[in-house]
């Protein structure tokens, strides 16, 4: 009878060590699952940034953007702001990140 009760001591122990090890085989595949959806989502905006700077980039004297809601024509390119002629003799200077497209 005692030994009985030992081999079913030590089946338990066997049977707990495999599942916490388990267990952690879990929250591994769980992070790594979440990672992978995170790299998803974070993809396109990856790709839709980079094409955002590439018209930044572009951007020439001439060219008509809307800038905070108004459209104007490019009358002078820095390298971080533009000057824009929303009006006959009126000119702003404003920053390339507030270039919201360029036509």
């Amino acid at each position: 009878m005692n030994q009985t009760v030992e081999v079913a001591n030590e089946i338990g122990q066997n049977t707990a060590a495999a599942a916490q090890q388990g267990g952690m085989w879990n929250v591994i595949l769980y992070c790594l699952f979440f990672i992978g959806i995170l790299y998803v989502f974070a993809l396109p905006n990856k790709r839709r940034m980079a094409e955002y700077q590439k018209m930044l980039d572009a951007i020439k004297v001439g060219d008509r953007v809307l800038a905070a809601g108004i459209y104007g024509k490019v009358k002078k390119v820095n390298e971080k702001t533009i000057e824009v002629e929303v009006a006959k003799g009126v000119v702003v200077e404003m920053n390339k990140n507030a270039v919201a497209s360029v036509e």
